[in-house]
């Protein structure tokens, strides 16, 4: 059962990842009213669980039967994206999207079942200010034992007012005794971008989510910083990135098109057709670009990669995308909890339908089978406005192939997926810095005498592993060490940085800049023609 489980809760979270594409204010619908007479078909469901309810074994819950089991399930007979979200689970993705609460200012997640630890106090944040660090475990907050809590509680035992205190208790590697902080709940902004310089005049934009409503305002923010006028090539990376709201999509897209230009479209049975239009910042109008996405790009990301390919804004690098072109309006229910459910199918500006088929195969088949080998849907073949050939049906297919490399089963056992969990280099890290204040320089190089510690600490860990495997993987292991400790010495953009500084998909992206050029000149001539 336990597998089983698991799988499960895979699933549910990347459905609930996936799905809340339109965003919070969606119009909906008004649901029919309690007074209204039920069909026959509801009377058999309210039939059934009357049965159930005085013949079951054990005391029936109604709330679970129908939270838990009757509207999951109808909704799981629909497709793969509409769902069912609990109250915590709502309030937890509302608070996402607005991407600003009070609390302490820190990511935590599970370590194992029981134990809840720091991945990431956010800089100049009352738990950064506190010394919270990455790889603390949390044994306490105000006095109370989290042990055996999930990080779902504890967070929610960590937020509250602005101005009010909380005492956290944390243990750290090496160190016997707990170190505990009282912290000042304060407003916490978080941010899902960054934006960099690759090379002189070439700018790298990473976008992690759509899911929070500060997306566009804060590549706009550090464009502006960096002063765009200097831009003579970008890099926007979308690699990974599930998607989230239909909105952000639509206004980062839309600032490096012209003006009035189509973004996406959405047509559905109850909903009439909708057309999302850029809304352009003329300093992006002259510069190449050049996209990356991969088979984990999704839903807000493919309407963004597929609107600039459309229109021949950028080149599209790397693996085709999930195919994730259905539509999620957000519609409350009583108690707090609400349905995801699928009202649109979403276009892409030459009418590409993006979301890849999902009959005839499992859920689990859907979100974890890999692409077969491509081949193009002919009926559904479309043009960009300079008259490229683009098909759909099957996500986006990048102008220029860059496969992942697939981590080996070595790889896999010290950082295995999902990779914002606790791995061997986060432990490696608590186990060497201990109770001192992680420090290095800017530019710190992980060497051979580091990478042999490591080699201990494995071995200690009673981690199996074969000796030609380790000396095979030790640049590898290096770029992980300098990943791990730079996240811990200097915060997680400048291990970020230093990451995609070396990225052989980032450089070649770079070094494709002219296709982008060209492809950015025949759309120019293009527009001038249909003046």
């Amino acid at each position: 059962m336990k597998i089983r489980n698991t799988a499960f809760a895979a699933l549910f979270a990347a459905a609930i990842l996936l799905a809340p594409v339109y965003g919070p204010q969606i119009r909906a619908h008004a649901a029919t009213t309690p007074t209204d007479d039920l069909d026959k078909d509801m009377k058999s469901v309210a039939s059934a669980f009357a049965l159930v309810e005085k013949n079951f074994a054990d005391p029936v819950s109604s709330e679970k039967a129908f939270y838990q089991g009757a509207i999951p399930g109808m909704l799981h007979t629909l497709d793969p994206h509409s769902n069912f979200v609990d109250p915590a689970e709502y309030r937890e993705m509302q608070r996402r999207q607005h991407a600003q609460y009070y609390g302490v200012g820190m990511q935590i997640t599970m370590d194992g079942p029981y134990k809840v630890v720091v991945m990431e106090p956010f800089p100049e944040s009352p738990a950064w200010k506190a010394d919270l660090r990455r790889g603390d475990v949390i044994s306490a907050v105000d006095g109370k034992e989290t042990t055996g809590m999930d990080s779902s509680a504890v967070a929610d035992m960590l937020r509250g007012p602005k101005g009010t205190q909380v005492r956290v208790s944390v243990m750290r590697d090496g160190v016997a005794q707990p170190y505990t902080a009282t912290v000042t709940r304060g407003e916490i902004e978080t941010s899902v971008v960054d934006a960099f310089w690759a090379k002189p005049g070439i700018a790298y934009v990473g976008v992690t989510t759509f899911e929070a409503q500060n997306v566009t305002r804060d590549v706009e923010s550090l464009l502006r910083k960096m002063d765009e006028t200097k831009v003579n090539g970008l890099i926007l990376d979308l690699r990974g990135n599930l998607g989230g709201l239909v909105n952000e999509a639509v206004g980062l897209a839309g600032r490096f098109l012209r003006n009035g230009q189509t973004v996406v479209s959405h047509h559905g049975r109850a909903e009439q057709e909708q057309v999302f239009r850029a809304r352009a910042n003329p300093l992006s109008q002259k510069y190449p670009m050049v996209v990356l996405v991969n088979g984990s790009s999704a839903s807000a990301s493919e309407i963004v990669s597929g609107a600039l390919q459309d229109h021949d804004r950028a080149w599209i690098m790397g693996e085709t995308t999930f195919g994730k072109g259905l539509v999620q309006a957000q519609f409350p229910l009583a108690e707090g909890a609400a349905l995801l459910l699928t009202i649109a199918h979403y276009y892409t500006p030459s009418g590409r339908l993006i979301q890849r088929d999902y009959s005839n195969k499992s859920f689990y088949e859907y979100y974890y089978s890999r692409h077969p080998a491509d081949q193009p849907n002919t009926q559904d073949v479309k043009a960009t406005d300079s008259g490229r050939k683009v098909y759909g049906g099957g996500g986006i297919t990048p102008d220029e192939k860059y496969a992942t490399v697939r981590p080996s089963i070595f790889q896999r056992r010290l950082s295995p997926y999902p990779w914002q969990a606790p791995d061997m280099f986060y432990r490696f890290a608590s186990n060497y810095f201990g109770d001192k204040k992680p420090e290095i320089a800017d530019g710190w190089q992980a060497d051979d005498q580091i990478v042999e510690r490591f080699h201990t600490f494995l071995t200690a860990q009673a981690m199996p592993f074969v000796e030609g495997d380790f000396t095979a993987n030790r640049d590898w292991m290096k770029e992980h060490i300098r990943w791990e400790f730079y996240y811990r010495a200097l915060g997680k953009n400048a291990a970020e940085r230093a990451r995609w500084a070396n990225d052989p998909e980032v450089l070649k992206a770079i070094e494709s800049l002219p296709k982008a050029q060209s492809l950015l000149s025949a759309s120019q001539k293009v527009y001038a023609m249909r003046q």
